[in-house]
């Protein structure tokens, strides 16, 4: 397709897996030959990360009426002197604001980007403002449906995962100083009160005092829930066999350390990081939410236990602590099926991003 003019615009400004995810495809789309700009809070991180990498990028304050106002003005000017085909939202705030000045500069095409599982309650962001959705998973485009989205404006454009092979050693069991018949348990993931973190400790305690090589690593921060998690684990007088690393920037070096990997998250657009341990061919153990079941293969690449059933979630993690060939095979069939099908790489983002703006472009003139 001809090059096109796209901007994306996005109000957080923290830097998690949505920010990742627009820096990912703006990278990507930039590759290919379209020329990205976008838009951001001065103090965003993701602003400061796309200006290192030499993308062209406006700051406004996007909180309160006032702001509003001055930004739907000054976007609009920007959006027209730009002359983009596209606008790419990615939250409510940027969608209402960016949306509001890309309708009043004529902007070709308007898409909102939803990235999270949570249920949608008003349509203004979805249908109104926007022409067109995008979603991490096909469980958010289906929710989006069910809530009135026609489902030829809503398409499934699926995130990228790092499936880079970590060729070198591990350094984690040094790290922890564990033998090589420990067995490690591993958890990747924001310390935010979702993702599960006391659910997997519960389920781990009757396995880790009845194994005293058995071992559970948490990987990733954030406050309160990373001290309120350390406070746990020392209450129940686990604090030698459960091991909090905080935010680390070597996750594949993690990852190659572990011998299954396990998330018991309540919610969870896609939960990408079930693709990263596959690809490090680990076997996984998840909830049955949300996207989760597109991430893996239950049975095959790893185990699906229903949300909030510890009994299940315990019985699941001892058959793969137990069985180390059943991990080896799991382990191998999910990295097989992530390489062969290629659904999570840059390759593949931008084939279906280009698509729906192909497609929804010709629909709109």
């Amino acid at each position: 397709m001809k090059p096109l003019r796209i901007v994306h615009s996005e109000a957080a400004t923290s830097f998690g897996g949505q920010e990742q995810y627009i820096y990912q495809m703006m990278t990507a789309m930039r590759e290919r030959g379209h020329h990205l700009e976008a838009i951001c809070q001065p103090h965003a991180v993701l602003a400061q990360r796309l200006r290192d990498d030499g993308f062209t990028v406006h700051t406004l304050l996007m909180d309160g009426p006032a702001n509003f106002m001055k930004g739907v003005v000054r976007l609009r000017k920007v959006l027209r002197e730009g002359r983009f085909d596209v606008l790419n939202t990615h939250s409510r705030r940027d969608t209402i604001l960016a949306g509001t000045a890309a309708r009043l500069a004529g902007t070709p095409l308007i898409v909102r980007t939803r990235h999270l599982a949570k249920r949608v309650g008003s349509l203004l962001s979805y249908t109104i403002i926007p022409h067109r959705v995008t979603t991490a998973s096909n469980f958010v485009r289906n929710h989006l449906i069910e809530r009135g989205v026609l489902p030829s404006h809503v398409a499934t454009v699926y995130p990228v995962v790092n499936l880079q092979p970590w060729d070198k050693p591990s350094t984690l069991r040094d790290e922890l100083k564990l033998a090589q018949n420990d067995i490690m348990v591993g958890c990747v993931a924001v310390m935010r009160a979702k993702k599960g973190h006391r659910a997997l400790v519960d389920a781990m305690e009757p396995l880790i005092r009845s194994r005293p090589n058995l071992h559970l690593v948490f990987v990733g921060g954030g406050s309160p829930v990373f001290e309120e998690t350390q406070a746990y684990i020392a209450e129940k007088g686990l604090g030698r066999r459960v091991h909090l690393l905080g935010r680390r920037n070597d996750v594949p070096n993690l990852l190659a350390g572990f011998d299954l990997f396990a998330l018991a998250t309540e919610q969870e657009a896609s939960g990408t990081v079930f693709v990263e341990a596959a690809a490090a061919g680990l076997a996984v153990v998840g909830t049955d939410v949300d996207g989760v079941p597109e991430m893996m293969e239950n049975g095959v690449t790893g185990l699906l236990v229903p949300l909030h059933d510890q009994q299940a979630l315990t019985e699941a993690l001892r058959t793969l602590v137990d069985d180390p060939g059943l991990r080896r095979r799991m382990g191998a069939a999910g990295k097989r099926r992530v390489l062969e099908e290629g659904r999570f790489t840059p390759q593949a983002m931008v084939q279906s991003v280009e698509s729906c703006y192909e497609r929804w472009l010709s629909e709109r003139k």
